[in-house]
């Protein structure tokens, strides 16, 4: 007789394990499986001389939500890590979002007043140009929310790169609105709580999954079955447990019935620098269209602070890149246009069919999450 749990859980980031946690606090079993060879999903940090590194891009945590914030600081202490990413544009630094600080820096502004005069200006123009009409793409939206320099210098080529597409080709929804800040505030997000969890990630994972059977370089579709009676060598996966909680791509969940879901994806050139501070903070964006990747992230400074920085010699630095997805590469963001929206409804309701069956998490859902809202979803089902 196979070993019997009360859930097989697939996939082993925030979603799974969050849900592995509470389920071992209700007093039930859980198997938890990945197909990579760690657990974490993409906060999963490695360590390099002596530096957690963010293996799969900068991740952040921050919220408005005390009980998610309580939930994480109940596994690991966080610290106060504050985002305040910088932009570089053919040299010359600019600080984000755009705040008087960016200001002063592109026009030499020193009151709020000067500031929303000379976008007053810029936005009236483009109106103008426009003859009052919606805006057609990304680019009329941003011009017509922040005026042209900011747009040019700051927007255009970071967004080109990350979409690999033009902007006069990107569908306006995609930047709605603009945080505008008429403070000399550089902390990037507006939420109460924020920081990086003491020791990095697999700290919190490790926390979560303490006690729970996990297996490693599984993936769910060769191994399990969703039929009662497969045809191959695989099991059914109510063989071993009595219901599934799914986090994984939700096209493929279905076979592909209605055909793929399309994302983005980025790759990570990282390199050990003979220095101990490279470039002064934690993500620098590169907003000019010719330089290839989108930002570097030193990551040490996601942990180490002031004259602590100097006592590890050495630096670790991750250039981003922004690609097309293609089989075989792990998705990141989905491509949130009508037509894949439309074919991930489909998906979604059927799904909703599934009663012995959770999804979740941003590749079951096909939506874009932040980590604080995957707990969040987590936190509120019902195990």
């Amino acid at each position: 007789m196979m070993k019997k749990y009360d859930y097989l859980i697939v996939g082993a980031g925030l979603f799974g394990c969050v849900l592995a946690y509470r389920a071992k606090q209700a007093g039930k079993r859980c198997l938890v499986i990945d197909k990579r060879p760690h657990a974490g999903g993409n906060i999963y940090c490695e360590t390099i001389e002596g530096i957690n590194v963010h293996k799969y891009g900068a991740h952040i945590f921050h919220t408005s939500n005390k009980m998610v914030w309580d939930f994480v600081n109940s596994i690991v202490e966080f610290n106060r890590y504050t985002n305040s990413p910088m932009a570089n544009y053919q040299g010359r630094l600019y600080n984000l979002p755009f705040n008087m600080n960016t200001f002063y820096q592109m026009w030499g502004v020193t009151t709020p007043a000067q500031a929303e005069a000379i976008l007053a200006e810029q936005r009236m123009d483009v109106q103008k140009q426009m003859h009052g009409r919606e805006p057609q793409n990304l680019e009329e939206q941003a011009r017509l929310l922040i005026g042209n320099d900011i747009y040019e210098k700051l927007i255009k080529g970071y967004t080109e790169k990350q979409w690999g597409r033009k902007c006069s080709n990107l569908p306006a929804f995609i930047i709605k609105r603009l945080p505008v800040r008429m403070t000399f505030d550089n902390n990037y997000f507006n939420d109460r709580f924020q920081g990086i969890p003491i020791g990095g990630y697999n700290k919190l994972i490790d926390g979560l999954l303490d006690g729970i059977d996990i297996k490693l370089n599984c993936n769910f579709f060769d191994e399990y079955s969703l039929q009662e009676k497969p045809d191959d060598n695989k099991i059914c996966w109510h063989e071993i447990a009595h219901k599934l909680i799914y986090s994984g791509p939700i096209d493929e969940f279905f076979g592909y019935r209605y055909g793929e879901l399309r994302y983005r994806t980025v790759s990570f050139e990282t390199t050990i620098e003979d220095t101990p501070n490279y470039q002064g903070n934690a993500v620098v964006n590169y907003t000019d269209r010719e330089i290839p990747f989108t930002r570097i992230i030193e990551h040490k400074h996601f942990e180490m602070f002031g004259s602590d920085l100097y006592n590890c010699p050495k630096t670790v630095i991750s250039r981003e890149y922004s690609t097309e997805w293609q089989p075989g590469m792990e998705p990141y963001y989905p491509v949130n246009d009508a037509d894949n929206n439309e074919l991930a409804d489909k998906y979604r309701q059927l799904a909703a069919l599934e009663t012995d069956i959770i999804f979740g998490g941003r590749l079951a859902d096909y939506r874009y999450y932040d980590m604080a809202p995957v707990v969040e979803q987590a936190l509120n089902i019902q195990i």
